[in-house]
């Protein structure tokens, strides 16, 4: 699933989603070295960048990193955050068109940014900037809504005021989409533990780093903070709320023939 504004829905929500977002777990590049043979020489483009969260990761193991992300203001917060890494360039590009030459990487990741790909395109850009043999990594956190109470209710918080909450979750890929993209066979998945704790200031940063999340004058705006802070005060302990998550990977190599559609 596309959308026609997916490039510019975060455009607003820059401080809080450099606030507020999940990072990826250390361990992610223990795995990535262990079964994609990642070496620190690899090139890698991280393609819907944002502000560099991922990219920090491949920068701090020693690759050469270009951050692909085509929506304005985030590439700046990255192009700020990973300031003093050498290694890093910031790209305006998107996913169908990287601008980068051909094989010329070694890894392409994609976090938490891949539902918003058109996948045909995307996938005939990967092959083209891949050298041979090069992997790609499909990467997002997951929150776990069924093992709390906590999860369970913010679930219903963001059904009940999100503007178009629904529709992003069903955007998100599943194994067949997986399957599709990369080829039958071709992949492996993986799951790696995350979390976030929270105060109430926090809690409300995260909740307004989401694309669904009304803003301040929208009619579901007060009732969405009331019903966010009664929820804190429920589920608060020592004045902090857990949000856990899973990470989950996907990764593998581009089947050349019959995986596009």
């Amino acid at each position: 699933m596309t959308f026609a504004d997916a490039k510019q829905r975060f455009s607003n929500r820059v401080a809080d989603y450099v606030r507020y977002r999940p990072g990826y777990p250390s361990a992610l590049m223990d795995l990535f070295r262990k079964e994609c043979g990642l070496r620190s020489d690899d090139v890698v483009a991280d393609v819907g960048s944002g502000t560099g969260f991922l990219s920090k990761l491949f920068l701090e193991n020693g690759n050469r990193v270009f951050g692909i992300e085509p929506n304005e203001e985030m590439r700046h917060a990255g192009e700020e955050y990973l300031s003093s890494f050498i290694y890093f360039s910031s790209v305006n590009g998107s996913s169908e068109n990287t601008t980068l030459a051909d094989a010329s990487v070694d890894f392409i990741s994609a976090a938490q940014a891949f539902h918003w790909f058109e996948s045909v395109a995307t996938r005939r850009e990967f092959l083209r900037i891949l050298k041979p043999n090069g992997w790609v990594a499909v990467i997002w956190n997951d929150r776990r809504i069924s093992e709390s109470a906590f999860g369970r209710e913010y679930e219903d918080l963001l059904v009940r005021y999100g503007t178009d909450y629904t529709r992003v979750k069903e955007a998100y890929p599943e194994t067949a989409d997986m399957e599709k993209f990369f080829g039958k066979g071709k992949f492996v998945r993986r799951e790696l533990p995350n979390f976030q704790e929270f105060d109430l200031h926090g809690l409300a940063g995260r909740l307004g780093s989401s694309s669904y999340a009304p803003k301040e004058g929208h009619a579901n705006y007060a009732p969405m903070m009331a019903a966010l802070r009664e929820l804190f005060q429920a589920n608060q302990e020592s004045g902090r709320v857990r949000m856990n998550y899973t990470t989950q990977i996907y990764f593998g190599h581009l089947a050349v023939v019959g995986a596009a559609g």
